[in-house]
């Protein structure tokens, strides 16, 4: 198997650009929509059967890492982080992070297809459905195994599905901890950092050393897929920023939601039957 080919360096160039265009746009994280499409495409460029699903988590949170850090640093300007905060939150993720990715490893790739399939359609859902509940802001500081909590439970879905876990985190820190919600999300953005990190160690060592991995992998971490993704997806994610604003983005949310359900499906339908 070839992958250093011009139609595979296009390929994974388009797709990070594609990626990212609707991260930015829809104000998710890369992670679900990276790894449905890794999931479709490493089978047709002959990744072996049997890791392409861990592939497609490990090299999905590969990605994410470097996006979160730029995120990171542009809610810092903001003053949209608080580092003693963080600082709980650390501890959380990397302890959830490195569980879930050595559960998700130890996992064969039918089932771990058919988690993703239920989790895709369990999220797509929730944005179908979303309010915006925000409940009163806490006035006292918090305690510290709420932020650890957190922590965990976030670190534990980002490392197990190959996602940035903002999606578990940012309602946590809003409702359970009554953060407001702009803190929330920059503390998230840092947590992502920590647990794409952690997850991402994880899965390069949890597959170092099986048979027959693809060039260019380390674990289950495919470096040639994160350097075409990542540059690009992070460039167009600024500008899906930028084309957000003047497009109806509830509508956008709304229809994109009912692609992913449809997509959970089709990846649920091709594991059962």
């Amino acid at each position: 198997m070839e992958l250093i080919t011009p139609g595979f360096i296009v390929l994974f160039i388009l797709l990070g650009a594609a990626a990212g265009l609707l991260a930015g746009l829809l104000g998710i994280g890369g992670g679900i929509i990276l790894v449905p499409l890794f999931l479709h495409i490493f089978p047709l460029i002959g990744f072996p059967p049997e890791y392409y699903v861990h592939l497609a988590l490990g090299t999905s949170l590969g990605i994410i890492l470097p996006t979160a850090i730029s995120s990171t640093f542009g809610h810092r300007k903001r003053g949209n982080v608080d580092w003693r905060q963080v600082g709980f939150l650390t501890i959380g993720g990397v302890v959830g992070a490195v569980a879930g990715s050595h559960l998700a490893a130890g996992l064969n790739g039918r089932n771990l297809q058919l988690l993703f399939a239920g989790m895709q359609i369990l999220v797509a859902g929730r944005m179908l459905v979303a309010r915006n509940y925000l409940p009163p802001e806490r006035s006292t500081r918090v305690p510290p195994w709420m932020l650890v909590l957190v922590g965990l439970c976030g670190g534990s879905f980002s490392a197990f599905f190959g996602v940035g876990g903002g999606v578990v985190a940012v309602p946590m820190m809003v409702i359970l901890v009554q953060l407001p919600i702009h803190l929330a999300v920059g503390n998230s953005s840092a947590l992502i950092v920590v647990s794409s990190l952690a997850g991402m160690l994880s899965y390069i060592a949890t597959g170092s050393g099986e048979p027959g991995l693809p060039p260019w992998s380390f674990g289950y971490v495919n470096l040639l897929v994160v350097l075409l993704v990542a540059p690009l997806a992070m460039l167009f994610a600024r500008l899906g920023v930028r084309i957000a604003g003047r497009l109806p983005h509830d509508k956008m949310v709304k229809a994109f939601a009912a692609l992913l359900i449809l997509v959970g499906l089709k990846m649920g339908y091709q594991v059962l039957f």
